[in-house]
Protein backbone atom coordinates (compact mmCIF):
# COMPACT_ATOMS: atom_id res chain seq x y z
CA UNK A 1 0.00 0.00 0.00
CA UNK A 2 1.19 3.48 -0.87
CA UNK A 3 -0.38 6.69 0.45
CA UNK A 4 -0.08 10.15 -1.06
CA UNK A 5 -1.29 13.17 0.91
CA UNK A 6 -2.73 16.32 -0.65
CA UNK A 7 -3.62 19.24 1.61
CA UNK A 8 -6.64 20.98 0.15
CA UNK A 9 -8.35 24.37 0.37
CA UNK A 10 -8.61 27.08 3.00
CA UNK A 11 -9.48 24.53 5.69
CA UNK A 12 -6.26 22.57 5.03
CA UNK A 13 -8.22 19.35 4.60
CA UNK A 14 -6.26 16.14 4.07
CA UNK A 15 -7.10 14.24 0.90
CA UNK A 16 -5.43 10.87 0.38
CA UNK A 17 -4.78 8.84 -2.73
CA UNK A 18 -4.19 5.24 -1.69
CA UNK A 19 -3.12 2.49 -4.05
CA UNK A 20 -1.96 -1.09 -4.31
CA UNK A 21 1.56 -0.97 -5.77
CA UNK A 22 1.19 -4.39 -7.37
CA UNK A 23 -2.10 -3.82 -9.21
CA UNK A 24 -2.35 -0.04 -9.51
CA UNK A 25 -5.90 -0.15 -8.16
CA UNK A 26 -6.57 2.90 -6.04
CA UNK A 27 -9.12 4.99 -4.18
CA UNK A 28 -9.41 8.61 -3.08
CA UNK A 29 -10.30 9.59 0.49
CA UNK A 30 -12.08 12.91 1.01
CA UNK A 31 -11.28 15.05 -2.05
CA UNK A 32 -12.05 18.38 -0.39
CA UNK A 33 -10.85 20.15 -3.51
CA UNK A 34 -9.82 19.12 -7.00
CA UNK A 35 -6.65 20.49 -8.57
CA UNK A 36 -4.13 19.69 -11.26
CA UNK A 37 -1.64 18.23 -8.77
CA UNK A 38 -4.11 15.56 -7.73
CA UNK A 39 -5.07 14.72 -11.31
CA UNK A 40 -1.45 14.67 -12.50
CA UNK A 41 -0.33 12.37 -9.69
CA UNK A 42 -3.03 9.84 -10.53
CA UNK A 43 -2.32 9.97 -14.26
CA UNK A 44 1.48 9.89 -13.93
CA UNK A 45 1.31 6.81 -11.72
CA UNK A 46 -1.27 5.19 -14.04
CA UNK A 47 -3.63 4.56 -11.15
CA UNK A 48 -6.97 2.88 -11.66
CA UNK A 49 -9.36 4.74 -9.33
CA UNK A 50 -11.96 2.29 -8.05
CA UNK A 51 -13.99 4.73 -5.96
CA UNK A 52 -14.07 7.92 -3.93
CA UNK A 53 -14.74 7.26 -0.26
CA UNK A 54 -15.90 9.96 2.15
CA UNK A 55 -15.29 9.80 5.88
CA UNK A 56 -18.18 12.25 6.22
CA UNK A 57 -20.04 14.85 4.17
CA UNK A 58 -19.01 18.25 5.53
CA UNK A 59 -18.26 20.83 2.86
CA UNK A 60 -14.50 20.99 3.37
CA UNK A 61 -14.27 17.26 2.57
CA UNK A 62 -16.50 17.16 -0.52
CA UNK A 63 -15.53 20.23 -2.59
CA UNK A 64 -13.70 18.16 -5.21
CA UNK A 65 -15.96 15.12 -5.31
CA UNK A 66 -17.96 16.05 -8.40
CA UNK A 67 -14.88 16.83 -10.49
CA UNK A 68 -13.01 13.74 -9.32
CA UNK A 69 -16.03 11.54 -10.00
CA UNK A 70 -16.30 12.89 -13.54
CA UNK A 71 -12.57 12.85 -14.24
CA UNK A 72 -11.97 9.27 -13.11
CA UNK A 73 -15.47 7.82 -13.66
CA UNK A 74 -15.42 6.76 -10.02
CA UNK A 75 -18.42 5.97 -7.80
CA UNK A 76 -18.88 7.78 -4.49
CA UNK A 77 -19.06 5.76 -1.24
CA UNK A 78 -20.37 7.09 2.07
CA UNK A 79 -21.97 5.66 5.21
CA UNK A 80 -25.72 5.24 4.98
CA UNK A 81 -26.35 7.61 7.92
CA UNK A 82 -24.35 10.38 6.24
CA UNK A 83 -26.07 10.27 2.84
CA UNK A 84 -28.73 12.84 3.71
CA UNK A 85 -26.02 15.37 4.59
CA UNK A 86 -24.19 14.74 1.31
CA UNK A 87 -27.42 15.39 -0.58
CA UNK A 88 -28.29 18.57 1.34
CA UNK A 89 -26.26 21.72 0.63
CA UNK A 90 -27.52 23.41 3.80
CA UNK A 91 -26.58 20.50 6.04
CA UNK A 92 -23.14 20.00 4.51
CA UNK A 93 -22.43 23.76 4.68
CA UNK A 94 -20.99 23.83 1.16
CA UNK A 95 -22.67 27.14 0.38
CA UNK A 96 -20.82 28.76 3.29
CA UNK A 97 -17.46 27.14 2.54
CA UNK A 98 -17.39 27.31 -1.25
CA UNK A 99 -20.05 29.90 -2.09
CA UNK A 100 -21.92 27.28 -4.09
CA UNK A 101 -24.34 24.50 -3.31
CA UNK A 102 -22.97 20.98 -3.44
CA UNK A 103 -25.53 18.21 -3.51
CA UNK A 104 -24.27 14.73 -4.39
CA UNK A 105 -26.11 11.46 -4.74
CA UNK A 106 -23.90 8.64 -3.41
CA UNK A 107 -23.41 5.51 -5.47
CA UNK A 108 -22.92 3.13 -2.57
CA UNK A 109 -24.04 3.29 1.04
CA UNK A 110 -21.64 1.74 3.51
CA UNK A 111 -22.35 -0.01 6.78
CA UNK A 112 -20.30 -0.69 9.88
CA UNK A 113 -17.98 -3.67 9.66
CA UNK A 114 -18.11 -4.28 5.93
CA UNK A 115 -14.87 -5.04 4.11
CA UNK A 116 -13.95 -3.65 0.69
CA UNK A 117 -11.21 -5.19 -1.45
CA UNK A 118 -9.00 -2.94 -3.58
CA UNK A 119 -6.27 -4.84 -5.37
CA UNK A 120 -4.47 -6.67 -2.56
CA UNK A 121 -5.76 -4.24 0.08
CA UNK A 122 -8.65 -4.92 2.44
CA UNK A 123 -10.47 -1.95 3.92
CA UNK A 124 -12.70 -2.31 6.95
CA UNK A 125 -15.39 0.31 7.49
CA UNK A 126 -15.70 1.46 11.11
CA UNK A 127 -18.74 3.61 11.89
CA UNK A 128 -17.61 6.32 14.35
CA UNK A 129 -20.50 8.75 14.95
CA UNK A 130 -19.92 11.92 16.90
CA UNK A 131 -18.53 14.62 14.62
CA UNK A 132 -21.48 13.77 12.39
CA UNK A 133 -23.98 10.89 12.45
CA UNK A 134 -22.41 8.85 9.66
CA UNK A 135 -18.71 9.47 10.21
CA UNK A 136 -16.49 6.53 9.40
CA UNK A 137 -12.88 5.54 9.84
CA UNK A 138 -11.24 3.32 7.24
CA UNK A 139 -8.98 0.61 8.65
CA UNK A 140 -6.46 -0.96 6.30
CA UNK A 141 -4.31 -3.34 8.29
CA UNK A 142 -1.62 -1.09 9.72
CA UNK A 143 -3.22 2.28 8.95
CA UNK A 144 -6.42 4.11 9.84
CA UNK A 145 -7.94 7.01 7.93
CA UNK A 146 -9.76 8.72 10.77
CA UNK A 147 -11.48 11.64 9.04
CA UNK A 148 -12.58 14.22 11.59
CA UNK A 149 -13.06 11.73 14.40
CA UNK A 150 -9.51 11.56 15.78
CA UNK A 151 -6.68 14.03 15.22
CA UNK A 152 -3.14 14.24 16.56
CA UNK A 153 -3.67 15.46 20.15
CA UNK A 154 -7.31 16.32 19.46
CA UNK A 155 -10.73 15.14 18.32
CA UNK A 156 -13.35 16.36 15.86
CA UNK A 157 -15.63 19.27 16.64
CA UNK A 158 -18.97 18.46 18.22
CA UNK A 159 -20.68 21.85 18.09
CA UNK A 160 -22.62 21.15 14.90
CA UNK A 161 -26.39 20.48 14.97
CA UNK A 162 -26.03 16.72 14.47
CA UNK A 163 -22.82 16.26 16.47
CA UNK A 164 -22.39 14.62 19.86
CA UNK A 165 -19.48 14.84 22.29
CA UNK A 166 -20.67 11.73 24.12
CA UNK A 167 -20.88 9.79 20.85
CA UNK A 168 -17.43 10.77 19.57
CA UNK A 169 -15.77 9.82 22.85
CA UNK A 170 -17.59 6.48 22.81
CA UNK A 171 -16.53 5.89 19.19
CA UNK A 172 -12.89 6.61 19.93
CA UNK A 173 -12.69 4.55 23.11
CA UNK A 174 -14.68 1.55 21.91
CA UNK A 175 -13.80 1.37 18.21
CA UNK A 176 -10.50 3.17 17.61
CA UNK A 177 -8.50 2.68 20.79
CA UNK A 178 -9.06 -1.07 20.53
CA UNK A 179 -6.87 -1.20 17.40
CA UNK A 180 -3.16 -2.10 17.68
CA UNK A 181 -1.13 0.70 19.25
CA UNK A 182 1.30 0.86 16.33
CA UNK A 183 -1.54 1.63 13.89
CA UNK A 184 -0.73 4.79 11.94
CA UNK A 185 -3.54 7.32 11.98
CA UNK A 186 -4.07 9.60 8.99
CA UNK A 187 -6.65 12.24 9.97
CA UNK A 188 -8.80 14.66 8.01
CA UNK A 189 -6.70 17.62 9.14
CA UNK A 190 -3.22 18.00 10.56
CA UNK A 191 -0.31 15.57 10.96
CA UNK A 192 -0.44 11.81 11.28
CA UNK A 193 -0.13 10.05 14.61
CA UNK A 194 -0.49 6.57 16.14
CA UNK A 195 -3.11 4.87 18.26
CA UNK A 196 -0.60 4.29 21.04
CA UNK A 197 0.41 7.94 21.21
CA UNK A 198 -3.17 9.17 21.33
CA UNK A 199 -4.16 6.71 24.05
CA UNK A 200 -1.44 8.13 26.26
CA UNK A 201 -1.39 11.81 25.30
CA UNK A 202 -4.69 12.91 23.77
CA UNK A 203 -6.09 15.47 26.22
CA UNK A 204 -9.68 14.92 25.10
CA UNK A 205 -9.84 11.12 25.11
CA UNK A 206 -7.27 9.09 27.00
CA UNK A 207 -7.47 5.34 27.33
CA UNK A 208 -9.11 4.16 30.55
Amino acid sequence: MKIKLFIMGAYQENCYVVFCEKTGKAFIVDPGYFNVQLADYIEENKLDIQFIILTHAHGDHIGGVEEAKQKFDAPVYIHKEEASILRNAEKNASIHIWGRKISIEPDRLLKDGEVIEVGEMNLKIIHTPGHSPGCICIYAGTVLFSGDTLFADSIGRTDFPESSTEAIIKSIKEKIYTLPEDTQVFPGHGPSTTIGYEKKHNYFVRAD
